[in-house]
This record gives C-alpha cells, structure tokens and sequence, in this order.
C-alpha cells in the first residue's frame, strides 16, 4: 500500500509524525483549558465563563491574522527544516509555561498561553504544506496530502478526547494535562530532528516585520494567479463549513436530539474518521496524482447529504426523553442511522474536496512564494471560520431549527461550489471527463511523469475515436488545449468545449485559410503562455485502425514555437462504439463493457528533433508496433 510505505520512508515519517503531534498538541491544551473554563470558573477576567469559551477561540486564531504574512516569509527565506525544530522548541517552552497556569488554575494566564500556542501553530503552518514538495516528488504529493490532512484531523480528535478525559480526573487532571503536554511537546521536537533538510527558495528576500504590508503584498500576489486563488478561497470555505458543522454539534445534540455528551463527542470521532477516510479513498480514487476532478465530487456529496440532515428531521418523531440519550440509543432510533450515516458521509466528501485543493497550490503556486501563499490561505481560513461563527449566531437570533442551519449550510455549499466551477470551468471539465472515463473503461496510464509539472508542451498522439480527448483531458495531470476540426464546432459539445475548455479550431487550407491561420496563432498563444497544447497529426480519426501519415502542421507548430513534443499512444480503442470499426461511430451496441485500455505517454523529444517522421516512429512504438 503506497501511504504505508510512504509512511515508512525518512524523507517524509518524520515530518509527518511532527506535524501529527504537533496538531494533536494544540488539541490538547484547547480542549483541557476550554473544559477548565466552563466548569471550574464562574467568569474569566470579569467575562462570564460561557463566554469566555467563545473568547478562547478568537484568542488562538488571533496571531493567523496578525502574523501569518511574516511567518509566510520566513518561510521562503530561511531553510525550513531548521524553522520546523525552533518552532518545536518553542513549543516546549510554551507548555512549560502551561503548566504554572494549569497547577495553580490561572485562567487568564492560560489565555496568554493559548495566544502563544496559536502563533506556534502561526509559524508552523506555512512550513508544514510548502516544505511537502521539497520533500516528495511530484507522483507522491497526492499521497503527501492525503496522510497529512487524515492525520491532521486524527490529531485533532484524539487531542480534543484526551484533553478533555484527562483534565477531569480528579484531583490530579490538570498535573497529568501539564505531563502530557511536555511529553507530546518534546516528542515533536525529537522527531523534527530527522526531517530532511530543504534549501529555502527564496534566500534573497527581504522579511518585513510590519505585518501589514506583506499581509496586502501576500494577498495581491495569490489573485494574480487565479487558479491558486480560487482554489485558496475552495480551502477556506472548507474550514467555513467545517468550523459551522463542527460548532453545531453541541447544541444539535443536546437541544434537538436531546442527547448527552457522548453523541457529541461520537460525532466528532465520526466528522474526524470520516475526512480520514475521504484523503485516503481521494489518493486511491486518483490514482496517486492531482485529480481536480474529486473537488465537485466532494463538494456534490457534501451538500447532498447535509440537505439530508434536513429531511432526517428528528430520530424520535418529537418524543420527550427523561433523560439525554446514548449514542447506543441513537444506533437503536427510527431514524438514528440515517443521521450518523449522513454526517460519517459529509465528511468522507470533504477529505474528496480538500486534498486536491491543497495540492493544486503546492504544484502551481510560484516555488519562491509558495510559503506565503500557504500564509495567505491561513489567513483566509481564519477569517472564514470566524465569519462562519457569525453566520450561526444570526442564524440562533432568526430561530431557525438546526436541521435548518444544515440545510442553509448546504444551498451555501452549493452555490459556492457552482461559483468557483463557473469561474475555473477545470474543475466541472475534469470531474465530468473523469467519471465518464471511469464508467466506460478501466484506463491504464503508463508515462504520467514524462508530462513537465509546469512550462509549454506539445503533445501529439494517435487518434483512433470521437472520445479520445476525453481520455487524454481525463488522465493527463495538467489542463490540456485541444485542435479540433472546425466542423464539430457548431454542434452542442463543441460550443460547449470552445468555450470552456478553450478548444481551438483547426481547418485545411483548403477548407478554409483564415481559420487555418487563427489556429496556428491559437496554439502559439497557448504554448507561449505556458500551456499544454494536444494534437492529433493523422488529422482523422482512423477509418481501419492503422497509423496514418503524419500532416506537417505539426511542424510548422513547433517552428513558430519551439517547445517540447512528448509523445502519446491510445491503446485498446479500435473496435470501441467510438471507432470506426465496421462502419460509423456510435452505429452499433457496445461489445465489451469497463473494458481494459492504455495510455502511454513518452519521453519528450526537444523541438530541433521532433519532425513527422520522428514523431510518428515514437507513437507507433507507444502503440507496440513499428512505424
């Protein structure tokens, strides 16, 4: 199993076990402080106590807002492995602290320890996902992220039960809280020790201390890229509607389902489980490489079944309980399952959305800024979540029922998701390419890496049937600009493609000159702005499943804009509904189902070598027969 063992190599255990401990930690101490609070204090610093609960929360995600741009900065100066081990040490200091606080029961000194905690978390934040490309290769990342956000979340659940089981054991809790932070605190920082070392990326810059200016530089510098944006602003309505769930579930539980606080504690093990869960199927589902097309998947789960929070109603049609109920009692209700079962699914979706959201920013956020666009993301996600508080408090003062809440929580979700889809039509294109890929084959790619994570590429492959770009624009990594015969533009799919997925249109000289020469200006443009650019050189689809000549367009293509051409092979096509075998396309039922086909992508030829005869010699070859 590829997390196993990736879990098992020195480049990336380590790291990964630091941040686990690191988030289980932060956890930790909350959940200690906060039960503290609430039960042990009538008011803090003047504040009632219920209050006060409410405050502690800001507390920690005040130093996002205030010191995320800097920590963003020190980041991509300074080499992060050597930032990872003083932050940990600093981390031991802090619970060192904790402990005065927590033996002698000083309330408003823990707040200061808590503010602390989160400019830990501040500084660590942006170390934690940029240094993962330093770390990993690129067919890893997937990987990378899906065990690093299931054990973020695995952290935060067993920090949050163990803060609050130890600190209410009398009479020695808040000692055994003290212990237990010093050992999680200095365990992290042991582990940091064997993190590979990761040169920083950008040496020559200068760190503004003023936390003002580069918070602004930070945030106009993520919008210039728009992808990274929107996927940053994905990320954060992520935390905006997790932070909402999870802050529902207390009083969900006790003022509607009237249940105690084992159901409250069950659904966050079951929200926590249930994001695991989805990063681990997301890396498998993907095939181990950035799949966009899991984010509407994700977030068409998530707002599917949150509305059926809604339709669930109550377990007990309304009935009074003497007393708060189980979760024993729950499994055993009418309708119990069904809400367990809808909020285990919520967040499986969630793992589906969150994963490829972060990866996207790593691959295509600038390596130099790549930390502070990460701070960027914190800080967004910070201002999302307390916004997302707002949202609840005027949704209680509008006496909406939770089941409501969940049901606005899910139109929002939607129509968040048809926005950002509306704007990065990608992430639509490569959902839907993707799932009818997967629902009529079982598609082998062999090559993926020989495809550059960034920078202009030419690819040219064998054209045997109408859905081979659906194929190519569902397995290649990178969004692909197709040629496409002019002919096909009128019709539905071919407006629909133009105008989403900039299809260009391509014509013979002799059919029409001026569209021939708008394409040859199509394709440069594309290449020169970095883009990947497929062609299909036999100009046809073939009529008897054999390699046709190569047209020499393809070098007029590379003459005007010299880039790399890699090489691609469908295998497996011929005979399809989709071929032209026996006559016209789509002319007769399908013989095979689910049927077994291949990909193979070749190594790139450099420009000055990559003629029509070179070219179609590599893709016969792909293909497993000579030219």
């Amino acid at each position: 199993m590829a997390q196993l063992q990736l879990l098992r190599t020195r480049r990336f255990a380590p790291f990964f076990c630091t941040q686990f401990l690191g988030a289980f930690n932060d956890n930790l101490f909350k959940n200690a402080l906060i039960i503290l609070i609430a039960f042990k204090a009538s008011s803090v610093l003047g504040i009632p106590s219920s209050q006060m609960v409410a405050v502690a929360g800001g507390i920690f995600i005040l130093p996002f807002f205030l010191f995320s741009a800097t920590s963003g900065q020190l980041a991509d100066k300074y080499e992060k492995t050597t930032i990872i081990r003083w932050v940990k040490l600093a981390e031991i200091a802090i619970m060192a602290l904790a402990t005065v606080g927590f033996v002698f029961h000083q309330f408003g000194y823990l707040l200061v320890v808590l503010f602390l905690m989160g400019l830990h978390s501040t500084f660590f934040g942006p170390v934690k996902y940029s240094i993962l490309p330093q770390l990993l290769p690129q067919e890893e990342l997937v990987t990378g992220n899906a065990l690093v956000g299931a054990g973020t979340f695995l952290a935060i659940l067993f920090g949050t039960i163990l803060g609050g089981l130890l600190v209410t054991q009398e009479p020695y809790g808040p000692i055994a809280v003290s212990v237990g932070l010093l050992i999680v605190a200095t365990s992290g920082w042991l582990t940091s020790r064997a993190i590979p070392r990761c040169p920083a990326m950008a040496p020559e810059l200068k760190v503004e201390w003023n936390p003002i200016p580069p918070t602004l530089s930070v945030s106009r510098s993520i919008r210039s890229n728009r992808t990274v944006f929107l996927s940053v602003l994905g990320i954060s309505w992520f935390w905006f509607f997790g932070a909402a769930f999870l802050s529902l579930f207390p009083p969900y539980c006790k003022e509607f389902l009237q249940a105690n606080e084992s159901v409250v504690t069950f659904f966050l093990t079951l929200f926590s489980v249930g994001i695991a869960i989805g990063s681990s199927l997301c890396e498998r589902l993907s095939n181990k490489r950035l799949e966009l097309g899991m984010v509407p998947f994700g977030s068409i789960g998530m707002s599917i079944f949150a509305a059926d929070l809604f339709l669930a109603g109550h377990p007990w049609a309304g009935a009074e309980a003497a007393t708060l109920r189980t979760v024993s009692e729950l499994f055993q209700a009418p309708g119990g399952l069904r809400i367990i079962l809808d909020l285990l699914l919520v967040s499986v979706f969630g793992g589906f959305y969150f994963v490829p959201l972060y990866t996207l920013i790593q691959e295509r956020a600038d390596p130099a800024k790549r930390s502070r666009v990460v701070a960027a993301n914190n800080i967004l996600n910070s201002l999302f979540m307390v916004v997302a508080s707002l949202l609840l408090m005027g949704m209680m003062i509008a006496k909406l029922t939770y089941p409501q809440m969940f049901l606005v929580l899910a139109g929002l979700n939607a129509a968040v998701a048809l926005y950002i889809y509306s704007v990065i039509p990608e992430f639509l294109l490569r959902f839907l390419a993707w799932i009818l890929a997967h629902l009529m084959y079982r598609v082998r790619v062999t090559g993926a890496a020989n495809i550059p994570a960034t920078g202009p590429a030419l690819l040219v492959c064998n054209h045997v049937s109408f859905i081979d770009w659906l194929i190519i624009y569902a397995m290649v990594r990178r969004p692909v600009r197709f040629v496409m015969d002019y002919n096909y533009i009128p019709s539905p799919l071919g407006r629909f493609l133009t105008r989403h997925a900039k299809v260009i249109p391509i014509a013979t000289a002799k059919e029409d000159t001026g569209v021939l020469l708008q394409a040859f200006r199509g394709i440069a443009a594309e290449l020169r702005d970095g883009n990947v650019v497929c062609l299909f050189p036999e100009g046809r689809i073939t009529h008897d499943g054999k390699l046709a000549a190569f047209r020499p367009g393809v070098e007029r293509v590379i003459a005007d804009t010299p880039v790399p051409v890699i090489p691609m092979a469908l295998q497996g096509f011929w005979g399809s509904i989709f071929s032209r075998q026996g006559g016209k396309a789509l002319s007769r039922p399908p013989r095979r189902f689910w049927s077994r086909v291949g990909l193979a992508i070749g190594t790139a030829l450099p420009p000055t070598e990559a003629n029509v005869e070179a070219l179609r010699v590599r893709v016969a070859e792909l293909r497993g027969e000579h030219a």
